[in-house]
């Protein structure tokens, strides 16, 4: 009876082996595809968006802050993608800064840098896309700061988003993240810079990060 047993078992084990490379070799079923959020006007989600900028200080850090007070629209459509556009409005009053000391927040205002009176609106307008990957592309737009217009081009990273549903009132809803460095004395903001060679001052190349997200304001009809 043992001996029995044991054929059995040793029958049942081989079976295993033999189905085990078959199950293996059944090609995985494929996700649904995900729904997409529709091709439409987006406006910008300012409670998840952010416009961070750094420059050398000295050489020995990057002095980092932000605007606190942003606003853009976007012209989205999945099937185009070349076919998309952007524009995105700052407020250089907003800026926010990290323990600044006395007096450092006018100074950043007046005429040596923003001369915020003058000029109250930092601008960008995109004027082309070009796709550079599934998720990627980079966005040549007109940045307009200190009253000076000139092209900058935005390396974007799509993030992902959705259609219009049931979790969120502002409807469909996409995200992005980008990056751009241009050279602030190309604005004529140029005060600062250190001399070739040198590090003492404040850099002339801008680093810049942008996380957005943009909603449709359509929620879904209720049923």
């Amino acid at each position: 009876m043992k001996t029995l047993k044991f054929l059995a078992g040793m029958k049942a084990a081989s079976l295993a082996l033999l189905a085990g490379p078959a199950i293996a070799a059944t090609p995985a079923a494929k996700p649904a595809p995900q729904p997409q959020p529709p091709a439409g006007v987006y406006t910008m989600d300012k409670a998840h968006s952010s416009v961070t900028f750094r420059v050398s200080h000295l050489g020995f850090s990057r002095y980092t802050a932000r605007f606190a007070t942003i606003d853009g629209k976007l012209k989205f459509d999945p099937a185009r993608p070349a076919a998309m556009s952007v524009e995105a409005t700052i407020d250089p009053k907003s800026l926010a800064l990290n323990a600044p000391p006395a007096g450092f927040h006018d100074q950043l205002m007046g005429k040596e840098f923003f001369d915020a009176v003058k000029f109250p609106a930092i601008t960008f307008r995109s004027t082309s896309v070009q796709l550079t990957g599934p998720h990627a592309a980079k966005v040549t737009g007109n940045l307009t700061l200190h009253g000076v217009t000139k092209p900058v081009v935005l390396d974007v990273t799509y993030n992902g988003g959705y259609p219009p549903n049931a979790m969120d009132p502002g409807g469909a809803r996409v995200g992005f993240s980008a990056h751009t460095v241009f050279k602030r004395s190309a604005f004529g903001m140029g005060y600062g810079v250190p001399a070739p060679g040198s590090n003492m001052g404040v850099g002339d190349d801008v680093d810049v990060a942008i996380e957005t997200e943009f909603s449709d304001g359509k929620p879904p009809a209720k049923k």
